[in-house]
């Protein structure tokens, strides 16, 4: 009975152990799906993400095919305003021109009014000073023909 009791305890043990392989192959399986299915998702992510790289790389194109003609666009105008800076210096610097000729002028008439000023006064004086003998005149010629 000995040996009979020990090769039902081997073949128990063996018959454990091909229920543990049974059930670690089913796991192992699972997770053999599980990868399989990741995988497909993943190799749809790499298409997905080659796709979107190459549609980046057209737009980085367009984007610097875009900055090289705003860069242009920047260069005329700059050109453009540097020449009417130049422009506006020489008519700054042309009315300046005028304004000084112009004060210069009236300094000068102001300085000739300053020196013909007696002279213009005495005529003042002397005008009225024959207006006032006028007013006499007529007033004793009319109280005398009154």
């Amino acid at each position: 009975m000995g040996n009979f009791t020990l090769g039902l305890l081997v073949e128990g043990a063996v018959a454990f152990l091909l229920v543990l392989t049974i059930g670690y192959c089913y796991v192992l399986n699972i997770r053999l799906k599980r990868l399989r299915d990741d995988r497909a998702a993943l190799q749809t992510m790499i298409t997905d993400l080659v796709r979107a790289t190459e549609q980046a790389n057209g737009a980085i194109g367009e984007l610097r095919k875009t900055a090289i003609e705003c860069d242009g666009m920047i260069q005329t105008r700059l050109s453009e305003a540097e020449s009417f800076s130049i422009e506006l210096a020489h008519h700054v610097n042309a009315g300046q021109s005028v304004m000084y000729k112009i004060g210069q002028i009236a300094q000068t008439a102001k300085k000739a009014e300053m020196q013909n000023q007696p002279r213009a006064q005495q005529r003042e004086i002397k005008a009225k000073m024959a207006l006032s003998q006028l007013d006499r005149f007529s007033n004793g010629n009319d109280g005398a023909a009154a």
